[in-house]
C-alpha cells in the first residue's frame, strides 16, 4: 500500500513557476513509476508527466519544454517542475504512482487527493 500527498499547488502569475511536491509513504517508493495528472472543471483527467523507476520521463505536448519531473528515493518523494505556466494549465493536479505501469493512461494504482493550481492572466 502507498499513500501520496500532494503539495505546492497554488496561484500564480501567468509566466510564473511552482513546484508539486509527491511525498510518498513506504519503503519501496523507489521501485515506483510515478505520474503527474490533472483535471480541470468540466473536463477529462489529463496525462501531464511521468517519471519511470529507471529516471525515464514521459511528458504531455502541451507542457513539454516548460514542466520537469524528477524525484528523490531518499526523502520517498516526486516533483514536477512548471514554468512558464499559463492560464491553460489551471487545474487540480494528481500524483499517481505504480510498481508495473510506466504509460500516459491513468492505469496507476495508486492517487493522492490533488493540489489546486490556478494560473491567473
Amino acid at each position: 500500500q502507498v499513500q501520496l500527498v500532494e503539495s505546492g499547488g497554488g496561484l500564480v502569475q501567468a509566466g510564473g513557476s511552482l513546484r508539486l511536491s509527491c511525498a510518498a509513504s513506504g519503503r519501496t517508493f523507489s521501485i515506483y513509476n510515478m505520474a503527474w495528472f490533472r483535471q480541470a472543471p468540466g473536463k477529462e483527467r489529463e496525462f501531464v508527466s511521468a517519471i519511470s523507476w529507471t529516471y525515464s520521463t514521459l511528458y504531455a505536448d502541451s507542457v513539454k519544454g516548460r514542466f520537469t519531473i524528477s524525484r528523490d528515493n531518499a526523502k520517498n518523494t516526486a516533483y514536477l517542475q512548471m514554468n512558464g505556466l499559463k492560464p491553460e494549465d489551471t487545474a487540480v493536479y494528481y500524483c499517481a504512482a505504480d510498481a508495473n505501469y510506466y504509460t500516459k493512461y491513468a492505469r496507476y494504482d495508486y492517487w493522492g487527493q490533488g493540489t489546486q493550481v490556478t494560473v491567473s492572466s
